[in-house]
């Protein structure tokens, strides 16, 4: 098929719930991704985030072509090696206890969102059942996730959404104590806000947030599904904030390509959730899994540090442009502010020029992935510069 014929089956075949740009992707290398015509793109999309080793890793198809020659699904009622492998990885990576495996990062937000819940039940009392997130957050599409999610925007149309809902103003630590109280089971945030316009918050209110959970027994959930694996220079965004949480969701990034999310529980947690109480039959996938195990043997410490170094770079020449009036975000995860031009326009116009970039509300949102070179990094800016001209 050609573009055109893509495009046409598109429209009449697949519900229209994406406004999708005008480029048939076929293939990719690396940092580039090819059209079905041929034309190449630098690509500092990640997928949103999700090719974290960019298109096609050598090793990353060795690992998930060897797992998938040898068992591409049981389900969750047989143990499988690429499952505890990845589960062992994070918990050692990051000091939690346990890890719950999902397909997404709505599934493990869904994850954290029931497992507060019955903390909140079983340890407090019956009404303990309140979860306080920050406007301007995004926490997913499925309904608990959405009704979690402190946009309006995404409350139209849906109702009734789910009770047991508030939202606090970022940043604003007193607001949060004042809708702390005993029927509370769980604060949730995102350490920067993605979708929200690549936000990040204060490190005092995020401080602030996590001792007011210590101090009233309330379960501290951090959303790391955009941020988390590597994304800001760190495994997690929450190290750069010193804090421990309860409960970390993540997703995108460690699959490498291939859907998977979860949710990390430290020790408060770790037992909450008990046969039956919650499940998926795809989570924790091996064929996922040995993608996931790929990814976080490659990132480790020096990994990292690269990633670091490549956005403060990426950061600083963005700077550099006389159209760009600010950038926010860490490591390569950054949201940049324009002036002059709308920011779905400078997108559109960068894809034309051969650059993939997404929107974060009123910014360009750039996610490269993790292993771009700077001379990649250069080749995409001398694009994005032409786009703003």
């Amino acid at each position: 098929m050609n573009s055109n014929e893509i495009k046409t089956l598109d429209k009449e075949n697949i519900v229209s719930t994406y406004a999708r740009y005008d480029m048939v992707a076929d293939h990719g290398k690396g940092s580039y991704c090819f059209d079905m015509d041929g034309k190449k793109y630098v690509d500092f999309t990640a997928g949103i985030g999700v090719n974290c080793l960019g298109f096609c890793d050598d090793g990353w198809i060795r690992a998930v072509s060897a797992q998938l020659s040898k068992l591409q699904h049981v389900s969750n009622l047989f143990y499988t090696e690429p499952q505890v492998t990845a589960a062992k990885l994070l918990t050692e990576r990051t000091g939690m206890r346990k890890v719950f495996f999902g397909n997404s990062g709505a599934e493990a937000n869904e994850a954290a969102i029931k497992t507060a819940r019955k903390y909140g039940t079983v340890k407090k009392k019956e009404t303990a059942n309140k979860i306080i997130t920050l406007k301007n957050s995004f926490h997913g599409r499925t309904m608990a996730a959405i009704t979690a999610t402190g946009q309006d925007n995404y409350h139209k149309f849906f109702t009734p959404f789910l009770s047991g809902f508030e939202y606090c103003e970022v940043n604003n630590a007193d607001e949060l104590r004042d809708m702390a109280d005993d029927t509370t089971c769980a604060i949730m945030m995102e350490m920067i806000q993605g979708e929200g316009g690549v936000v990040s918050l204060d490190a005092e209110f995020v401080k602030a947030a996590a001792a007011l959970c210590t101090e009233k027994d309330i379960l501290f959930i951090v959303d790391e599904v955009q941020t988390g694996i590597g994304r800001t220079g760190k495994l997690f965004a929450y190290e750069y904030f010193g804090v421990k949480p309860d409960i970390v969701t993540f997703a995108k990034g460690i699959g490498g390509g291939l859907p998977i999310g979860g949710a990390l529980f430290g020790e408060k947690t770790c037992d909450v959730l008990e046969p039956g109480n919650h499940g998926t039959t795809y989570g924790g996938n091996p064929v996922a899994c040995a993608g996931a195990v790929e990814v976080l043997k490659r990132i480790d410490e020096d990994f990292l540090a690269q990633v670091r170094k490549k956005g403060e770079y990426l950061k600083a020449k963005l700077l550099e442009i006389p159209q760009v009036k600010d950038v926010s975000g860490i490591g390569l995860m950054l949201g940049v502010a324009v002036e002059g031009k709308d920011a779905g326009k400078v997108v559109k116009d960068a894809l034309s020029g051969g650059l993939m970039i997404l929107t974060a509300k009123d910014k360009v949102r750039m996610l490269p992935p993790l292993t771009i070179t700077y001379e990649e990094l250069d080749e995409g800016l001398a694009i994005f510069k032409n786009a703003l001209a």
